[in-house]
């Protein structure tokens, strides 16, 4: 399943940055270029989630997040350089899932809108991740390997799910843990060491014992 996201950013420049971006990890990126009719494209485009700006002509995000939410419940995460605490309080009582300040770091920009999607329509998806030769199944929660299977707690599954969606790439340990409290799984540093640990003996029993990499100071890889 490929997800629609649909950008409404004002600025050219940074409109087309988070476009390739999405792109490049897999989604499928709308942009807004007409703001005079805003609800217009969403309908036409149908989004699994949006990336709201604040301040756009014709109608502020505040306003428009109220009127995306009168009618559906699509995710939905500012994407701002208003930064102040009435600003993400209006975020909240707007209906807005999440909120990012401008400069946003990318991995953590893709966390949050992984997170949100898998909680939106994770439960209702039968999506399976592969990576030299295992497969996570996402809806069954366990991990194959050569015909042998091993059961995943649901931490377990959505860290496994952040590694296979960064497979290739160091995740740092911050990333992950960002990841898993947007998911509003309570997971800190030591919690994290533990669940790769479980995750690793239970890889290990089905014939992948070094499946996940340690980075010394940078996070985990998946084996290349």
């Amino acid at each position: 399943m490929k997800y629609r996201i649909l950008i409404i950013e004002d600025e050219p420049v940074i409109r087309n940055q988070i476009k390739i971006l999405l792109a490049g990890n897999g989604y499928e990126a709308e942009a807004v270029t007409d703001f005079r009719d805003v609800s217009g494209q969403i309908k036409a485009f149908m989004p699994h989630l949006i990336l709201l700006d604040i301040g756009l002509p014709e109608m502020d995000g505040f306003a428009l997040c109220s009127r995306i939410r009168a009618v559906s419940s699509t995710p939905v995460i500012f994407v701002t350089g208003q930064n102040t605490d009435m600003d993400e309080l209006n975020s909240i009582l707007s209906g807005g899932d999440a909120f990012i300040t401008k400069p946003y770091h990318t991995a953590i920009l893709l966390a949050r809108i992984s997170a949100l999607l898998l909680r939106a329509y994770g439960s209702a998806q039968s999506e399976t991740l592969t990576w030299k030769d295992a497969a996570l199944h996402l809806e069954g929660s366990f991990i194959e390997y050569e015909g042998r299977r091993a059961e995943l707690t649901k931490n377990e599954v959505k860290i496994l799910y952040y590694l296979f969606k960064h497979a290739g790439t160091i995740c740092p340990r911050n990333d992950i843990i960002d990841f898993l409290w947007e998911s509003e799984l309570y997971v800190d540093d030591n919690a994290l060491s533990v669940n790769i640990t479980r995750i690793r003996n239970k890889l290990a029993d089905i014939g992948l014992p070094d499946f996940i990499t340690t980075k010394h100071r940078q996070g985990y890889l998946l084996k290349e």
